[in-house]
């Protein structure tokens, strides 16, 4: 089972490795995806957090309706936002518009990935492979890389 879920991780890698041919953005129709990364957890955690730049140079907006990985028993797109003094979070059912001609961030405290029910911690140093759909220009599969647990940005070896 271990030699599986190894080789399935392998081959995920290799898929996903060339679409960081340009300065480390992916590049998915008028979809740039930037600046991936995760944060290690500590093991047994139940949850993990990704974060990335996504810049729509398209003429009409699009919408990241869905994100999908292995190392997750459940994986969404959330939002953390302010309710009065209380700090949530929420499931964006209906996905995360991305406007022409526009950027948005997924970064610790605002919009983010939330993996649910992990089955592996994530180590610093390792990658986490995620796929994105969105609704006009498809899927795509981005690597995480794991900076360390407080994390705010990728490192800068990750950054490009």
């Amino acid at each position: 089972m271990l030699r599986l879920l190894r080789a399935a991780l392998a081959a995920a890698i290799l898929v996903a490795t060339p679409a960081f041919a340009h300065n480390g953005v992916v590049h998915l129709g008028p979809i740039n995806i930037s600046l991936p990364f995760t944060r290690a957890t500590l093991p047994g955690a139940p949850v993990g957090g990704g974060f990335l730049t996504i810049e729509n140079t398209g003429t009409e907006a699009d919408r990241l309706i869905s994100a999908t990985s292995t190392v997750a028993g459940d994986t969404q797109i959330h939002e953390m936002a302010m309710d009065g003094d209380v700090m949530k979070m929420r499931q964006l059912v209906d996905g995360l518009e991305i406007p022409a001609g526009e950027t948005v961030v997924l970064a610790p405290g605002g919009f983010h990935i939330m993996f649910m029910g992990l089955k592996q911690a994530f180590v610093e140093g390792e990658t986490v492979a995620v796929t994105l759909t969105f609704e006009k220009a498809g899927s795509v599969e981005v690597l995480l890389p794991v900076e360390a647990t407080a994390a705010d940005a990728p490192t800068a070896e990750h950054a490009h």
